[in-house]
């Protein structure tokens, strides 16, 4: 069964599946990237092969999203994987359903902020492309990208969807649910990354020693995997070709607020579209 590690671009997906990977495979709750790649990212090709011909192609790739997950469940064994995929239907086709899905921890990051490292990431030329970027409902990942540098692991096409629309397709459609926001991450590390733990624990039967914890929620900072970019540690985006334009994955941080950043205009545009989730995400 599948634990997804479910949110929208540069929401913190990652930084939840390194504190993960830390306290699960490491053997002191330090962190060096070592392990990451024990949680892939679903969709890629590796899970596709023996059933479409043109990973390319949205219709054969949408028509086994589903044969592709209860091959990855044949063993029955507890798996967690990344994903930004909108939890959608497309025809007669969903993306999961409860037979493949466990559970999920939703990771959320008010969109002011999100906006900014949109822009960051996807090297748009400005923040008004961001902005449509987030606003876009029919918003597809469609160029391949190598998460490790190996072809099993190149991205297939992933839709998206807007901020709104990725948010909703996920929340509570899980019995065992988890909702964890970004702010929180960064401002209340040592009650939200716990709670983290606690679900999986709970879900995985496994115990974690409470000293690997506490160690790995301080390797874990942002701080520290700036630190551990910078010193050529994060495996999976050293190969971007804008890396010598001086590209950072764990770009601002603490430092994004979008009051400081963001045209007032972009953010009220922002606020009105996305008004009723953000309220009920205590974001306005």
């Amino acid at each position: 069964m599948i634990i997804w590690l479910a949110s929208y671009p540069k929401s913190g997906n990652t930084w939840i599946r390194s504190f993960l990977t830390t306290i699960m495979y490491s053997a002191d709750g330090k962190n060096e990237f070592k392990h990451l790649n024990k949680i892939k990212q679903f969709p890629a090709l590796t899970h596709f092969k023996k059933y479409i011909s043109d990973y390319k192609n949205v219709d054969q790739l949408s028509k086994s999203w589903i044969a592709a997950q209860q091959t990855i469940n044949i063993d029955n064994k507890v798996r967690l994987f990344k994903t930004h995929h909108v939890n959608c239907k497309i025809g007669n086709d969903v993306f999961t359903d409860n037979n493949n899905t466990l559970g999920v921890i939703h990771i959320v990051r008010d969109p002011r902020n999100v906006v900014t490292s949109i822009k960051n990431h996807y090297s748009l030329p400005d923040i008004e492309k961001a902005k449509n970027f987030i606003f876009d409902e029919n918003m597809w990942i469609k160029r391949p990208q190598k998460t490790t540098g190996t072809e099993d692991d190149e991205i297939v096409p992933t839709l998206i969807s807007s901020w709104k629309t990725n948010y909703l397709s996920w929340k509570n459609k899980s019995k065992n649910y988890l909702l964890i926001r970004y702010e929180d991450l960064l401002n209340n590390p040592q009650e939200t990354f716990p709670k983290v733990t606690k679900f999986i624990s709970n879900l995985m039967n496994i115990d974690i020693e409470q000293r690997k914890i506490e160690e790995a929620i301080v390797s874990n900072s942002f701080e520290s995997l700036q630190k551990l970019e910078e010193k050529g540690m994060f495996e999976e985006y050293n190969h971007r070709v804008d890396k010598k334009k001086g590209f950072k994955f764990f770009n601002l941080g603490p430092k994004n607020t979008w009051q400081n950043i963001l045209d007032p205009k972009i953010s009220n545009e922002i606020s009105e579209r996305f008004s009723k989730e953000m309220k009920e995400l205590n974001y306005i």
